[in-house]
């Protein structure tokens, strides 16, 4: 595996003392792979992923359990220069909001050209005509005369191909991408995802796609995670997901997102809210929302089950999910 995460934890410190966000989660993603990671906001899936590459703002959060395996070393135990040098060069990612990630007093050329002049030693000119070939590829119109512009001058969908240049410069072995398709229109998000699809083929990177929408990654992804409350719920291979989610939650957000066949009226939805990280019920976290839930939900925390090759389901009932 490219990248293993093993039973990661992470916690919060506040006023009440250390709160738990992310609770033993469990990934693996492979060379050439796309694991998309899905749930609803505050299920830990960005939290997960600044874990991996080593941002957390430290203090309040910090890991407190678990391993992270990237190309065969422990990134929570090498030192922070090593794992500096894993970011950008080896693994990278794309943030939700491209304006606020971008730095806005630099040109986009020159927070480009940094990145061969600071990690490959490349000289100005060297540099400028790497950013150039870069907006290039990600299809900026006229590359040679916006490289001197800054981020407010593009529109959002353009700002997010830059930063995707940003994550790809180096030819890392990973990109995680945390949403990065939220508040664009749906052609744009189309050609977002097509273009990252088309760069994992070609350097078969690995991808980590981070979202809420599993319209977005129905034809990108090989694997899905599904996140609730700071744990996966669901694991299984794209297509076995779509068909037959084994989990309620996954169930609930497939049965939630609108179709252009079938009948009209309101979109089904998941009743209640997810669970505050301050009060998370005992038993299975999905259980006060769950048209499944007994007794037992309310007492025995599911481990993930294994429902097939390769597919997990934290539900203490997964076959009558499947069955719907």
């Amino acid at each position: 595996m490219l990248l293993e995460v093993r039973d990661l934890a992470v916690a919060f410190h506040t006023r009440d003392g250390e709160v738990p966000v992310v609770n033993g989660v469990s990934l693996a993603v492979d060379a050439g792979e796309t694991l998309a990671v899905l749930g609803e906001s505050g299920s830990g899936k960005s939290v997960t992923a600044q874990a991996v590459m080593g941002i957390l703002d430290t203090p309040p959060a910090r890991v407190t359990g678990g391993e992270i395996h990237f190309q065969g070393a422990d990134l929570l135990t090498v030192s922070a220069e090593e794992r500096r040098r894993v970011r950008g060069a080896r693994m990278a990612m794309i943030f939700q909001d491209a304006l606020s990630a971008l730095n806005p007093v630099l040109s986009v050329g020159f927070q480009l050209a940094e990145m061969f002049r600071v990690h490959r030693g490349a000289s100005r000119a060297e540099a400028r005509d790497r950013a150039v070939e870069l907006m290039k590829r990600v299809d900026i119109p006229a590359a040679e005369q916006r490289v001197g512009d800054y981020p407010h001058q593009f529109s959002g969908g353009m700002r997010q191909r830059i930063m995707i240049a940003m994550a790809v410069a180096l030819n890392p072995a990973l990109v995680i991408a945390d949403e990065p398709t939220t508040a664009l229109d749906v052609t744009v998000q189309a050609q977002v995802m097509d273009l990252l699809a088309e760069l994992r083929r070609e350097h078969r990177m690995g991808l980590i796609l981070i979202t809420h929408d599993l319209g977005v990654v129905a034809d990108v992804a090989d694997r899905i995670a599904v996140m609730y409350a700071g744990r996966v719920v669901e694991h299984a291979p794209v297509r076995e997901l779509y068909a037959a989610p084994a989990h309620p939650y996954t169930r609930g957000l497939l049965e939630s997102v609108p179709r252009l066949t079938g009948r009209r009226g309101e979109l089904p939805a998941i009743r209640g809210l997810p669970p505050s990280p301050l009060a998370v019920p005992p038993g299975c976290p999905f259980h006060p929302r769950c048209p499944l839930a007994r007794d037992v939900c309310r007492v025995d925390r599911p481990p993930l089950y294994p429902v097939s090759e390769g597919r997990r389901s934290a539900c203490h009932f997964w076959e009558e999910a499947i069955r719907g």
